[in-house]
């Protein structure tokens, strides 16, 4: 039976990985992989186990226990995940983003390229690699007219915006599932990740600033600054980035899941939508009946309709496919013989490390197939405790090395969607830049957590 899980999950697995070709959308694959999967071990009665990290060792279990404890950790994320969408679709809303423009006065291409490449760092830090991709680049389009001019600055903030999304918890999805799994916490994970991932991001750029595309000054007709359509474009901006920001430390504070936290800050950015919006809504009320609602929509309404539900389902089949494995023991006993047959790197003090060569195998592989489920099944199959050096570097390596293809991550997907980026152009364009910041910031790693945080 095992042989039948893993040829299923394999299948899944590269139905996923080639959507575009297949022309279906991977959450099909994946909700069908889950439900498959957690079927065959239902129907064949197989032994299913809960790991125990700090024994080291697999503890029996019963299917709907064991089901329900990987349906919360799952909800977890999602919860945090819809709280956070909801937050940047209700700042979209008062078009807040248009605020950002107001920065950009250079016409410099050099000065742009580094304007850009910080502003999608920090920016995919608080409200994820992925929107702020989409952000960016919408400001890209009215700032720069000529269409290969604005291929290379895309691909510059790709590689940016994914460096940004590493060292933050909030920054990327598979940070986000490290962090809300108990695997990494936020202080110690800025501390190990922030500088190599500054590299990251600085030595494709100091390399491209090189180039003749980034010469010279652009030609825009628009001279004039865009203005927020709403009044309250900056405030619902700033109120929400820090809205975004403020889940960390309330997480340290109260010592309460991250989604509850998420859900206070959406709590009180809706309530400031509101009032701006002078619209009264309820959660029962949503088609907009009664007098005070008829006419228009809730700024809260409009945002939640906005959610990008198919990514929800998607991380449901996926981490729920993930955990069938791991409540097997399939990704506990692979772990161990991988920690028994490769070298292992690292100090007593922190005990037995995964092999850097594996995680930075992991990073590449994250440019080939979706690095959600490579996170969640190394989550599975490492024992390794709380803030050990190895969770900071997956962090780093799944979330910077999807730069190396354009559909290597999500924030590659969407510009290649946005700027009908050819694969092929960016292999030989890009690609290599991308490659070099992340082996770069790699060994920014190793010299950080050997020599500088160990001294």
């Amino acid at each position: 039976m095992e042989t039948i899980i893993i040829i299923v999950f394999v299948v899944g697995y590269l139905a996923i990985t080639m959507e575009h070709n297949l022309k279906i959308d991977k959450l099909i694959p994946a909700l069908a992989m889950m439900a498959i999967l957690w079927a065959i071990i239902a129907l064949a009665h197989m032994d299913v186990y809960e790991v125990n990290t700090d024994l080291k060792e697999l503890e029996p279990s019963d299917i709907d226990g064991i089901l329900l404890h990987h349906l919360g950790k799952t909800a977890e994320i999602l919860v945090f995940l819809l709280g956070a969408m909801t937050i940047v679709e209700i700042i979209d809303y008062f078009d807040g983003f248009a605020t950002i423009k107001g920065y950009i006065k250079t016409k410099s291409k050099r000065k742009l390229l580094w304007l850009f490449s910080i502003l999608a760092f920090i920016l995919s830090a608080i409200i994820d690699n992925l929107t702020a991709t989409i952000v960016l680049i919408t400001i890209l389009q009215k700032v720069i007219n000529e269409r290969e001019t604005r291929l290379w600055f895309a691909g510059l903030i790709i590689i940016a915006a994914n460096a940004g999304g590493a060292w933050s918890p909030i920054g990327d999805v598979t940070t986000t599932m490290l962090w809300i799994g108990n695997k990494v916490t936020a202080p110690v994970l800025i501390e190990h990740v922030l500088i190599p991932s500054i590299v990251c991001m600085v030595i494709p750029g100091l390399v491209a600033s090189r180039y003749s595309a980034f010469k010279g000054n652009i030609v825009s007709d628009a001279d004039e600054i865009d203005v927020p359509k709403s009044k309250f474009g900056s405030t619902m901006l700033y109120l929400g980035l820090g809205a975004i920001v403020f889940v960390p430390f309330f997480k340290t504070i109260t010592h309460l899941p991250p989604y509850v936290g998420m859900m206070l800050s959406l709590a009180v950015v809706a309530t400031f939508a509101e009032i701006y919006s002078s619209s009264k809504f309820s959660i029962s009320n949503i088609e907009g009946e009664g007098d005070d609602t008829v006419g228009h929509h809730s700024p809260v309404h409009a945002s939640l309709s906005k959610i990008e539900m198919p990514s929800i389902l998607f991380f449901l089949g996926i981490l729920l496919a993930v955990a069938a494995l791991e409540s097997l023991g399939m990704l506990f006993h692979f772990a161990e013989s991988l920690e028994t047959n490769v070298p292992m790197l690292g100090t007593e003090s922190h005990g037995e490390l995964v092999s850097d060569l594996v995680v930075l195998i992991l990073g590449v592989g994250s440019a080939v197939i979706d690095n959600v489920p490579l996170v969640a099944a190394s989550m599975g199959m490492f024992s390794v405790p709380i803030d050990d050096p190895v969770w900071h570097f997956i962090a780093y390596s799944a979330g910077t090395g999807g730069s190396m293809l354009i559909i290597g991550s999500a924030a590659g997907v969407v510009a290649m969607g946005m700027e009908k980026i050819d694969f092929f152009w960016y292999l030989k364009k890009i690609a290599w830049l991308a490659f070099l910041g992340f082996i770069g910031g790699a060994a920014v790693f190793a010299i950080i957590r050997n020599f500088v945080l160990n001294a």
